[in-house]
């Protein structure tokens, strides 16, 4: 095979494990009921596919391919370890059936296996931050440092979370399964909450060279639409309708070069319409069911600044009152400093700025760095110079973003002196 042909079967297989790695892992669980034996069955059919997509060229159907091998990897792997445990032969034939079985029985639709594996990874009798993580890092490949950042923890601490979480699947033998209607409603929001910091992890990148990470986020929105279509209630349409609406933007929030553009300044003829108009009709839906809650409001505070062809035409007003709502339906820091950035917007920059104060003086978002750099931004508005560029040192100092801090770079810059 020429160097060019074998180029172009890397290329193939990064791909693939790019964009099916995690469904690859979801069905493999599934077959093999183990995590750590999956991912590791995974890992080994890539490495497989390396050399024989080379031989033989890429299969028809990749992720079949890599789902099969890597279940045989699995099975042989508990067969030569039979030689020295006898249990394991047995653990092998009793893997390689149900295997058979599930695979046979396989199909496509709404208990998807990431769907699936969701649910088993929320599974109540896990600890609700071991749901998270193990979800982050089991169905959407999130690194265990990424995760701790998300946590504000140490990576260490939540390994550890991690393990434990897979020890109690296995040893509670949690079903991997999509739970019945009847338990759903209970399961759901942490489902819910997971598929959300899912989807802002790669709306808003937490660290790296990229503002976002478009795989992560369409892994979000396309978990949401099982979600819609397994159980189609208010706030899993809300949910969506957020993540739409929010995704619509994507195009307009970075300039060709990476950098961040502010909302007032995108260019809204990049947005995408189709986008926000599914985003838009979902929130009607779950407004009109008059059951609303966070994710709801959130997505109807996305749709009025959808609806402004213009940022001068943002209807401030509306967005507070929302707001306002959403602070006694949802009550956290980080929802009452976008309120006061909304109000800051309806009665100008000294308003807003006395809320943040007092939001900072409460110690919760004392490392947040969109706090300092909000601060920052009304002080500059004030004129108010050396506090906003003590504020912009302090976001500068908290961002592991690039982009970000490329941004504050740029504000401090202009301040002068």
């Amino acid at each position: 095979m020429s160097e060019n042909a074998v180029a172009r079967v890397r290329e193939a297989v990064d791909a693939t494990y790019r964009s099916d790695s995690r469904r690859v892992l979801a069905t493999l669980i599934r077959l093999l009921g183990d995590f750590d034996l999956a991912e590791e069955a995974m890992h080994q059919a890539f490495a497989a596919a390396l050399e024989q997509w080379e031989r033989d060229g890429v299969p028809e159907n990749p992720r079949a391919w890599l789902v099969t091998t890597g279940r045989f990897k699995a099975i042989d792997r508990m067969r030569r370890r039979a030689r020295f445990d006898a249990s394991a032969a047995e653990l092998a034939e009793r893997l390689d059936a149900a295997a058979r079985d599930a695979a046979e029985s396989d199909h496509e639709g709404l208990e998807d296996d990431r769907l699936r594996l969701i649910f088993t990874c929320c599974h109540p009798a896990l600890p609700a931050e071991a749901q998270m993580a193990l979800t982050l890092r089991e169905v959407c490949g999130l690194t265990t440092e990424e995760i701790a950042r998300a946590f504000l923890t140490a990576p260490s601490t939540l390994a550890q979370r991690i393990v434990r979480a897979k020890n109690k699947i296995k040893v509670a033998r949690i079903p991997y399964e999509v739970p019945g209607r009847t338990e759903l409603p209970e399961r759901l929001d942490t489902v819910l909450h997971v598929v959300y910091l899912v989807f802002n992890e790669g709306y808003s990148a937490s660290s790296g060279e990229s503002l976002t990470r478009h795989d992560v986020s369409g892994e979000a929105i396309r978990l949401g639409r099982l979600l819609v279509e397994l159980m189609p209630e208010p706030e899993v349409m809300g949910l969506l309708s957020l993540m739409l609406l929010h995704e619509s933007r994507r195009a307009a929030r970075t300039s060709p070069d990476g950098d961040i553009v502010l909302l007032d300044d995108q260019d809204r003829s990049l947005w995408d319409r189709r986008q926000i108009a599914e985003g838009a009709a979902l929130v009607e839906r779950a407004l009109a069911s008059r059951r609303i809650g966070p994710y709801t409001l959130q997505a109807a505070i996305a749709a009025v600044h959808a609806r402004a062809e213009t940022a001068v035409a943002t209807d401030w007003v509306q967005i507070t009152s929302l707001y306002d709502v959403l602070v006694r339906v949802s009550p956290s820091p980080v929802v009452a400093l976008n309120r006061a950035a909304a109000i800051a917007m309806r009665d100008g920059p000294a308003a807003g700025l006395a809320l943040i104060d007092e939001i900072l003086a409460g110690g919760d978002l004392a490392d947040y760095h969109l706090a300092h750099s909000a601060r920052a931004e009304l002080c500059r508005r004030l004129g108010r110079t050396a506090e906003a560029r003590a504020s912009y040192e302090r976001a500068l100092a908290l961002t592991r973003q690039e982009p970000e801090r490329r941004f504050l770079e740029r504000r401090l810059a202009a301040l002068g002196g």
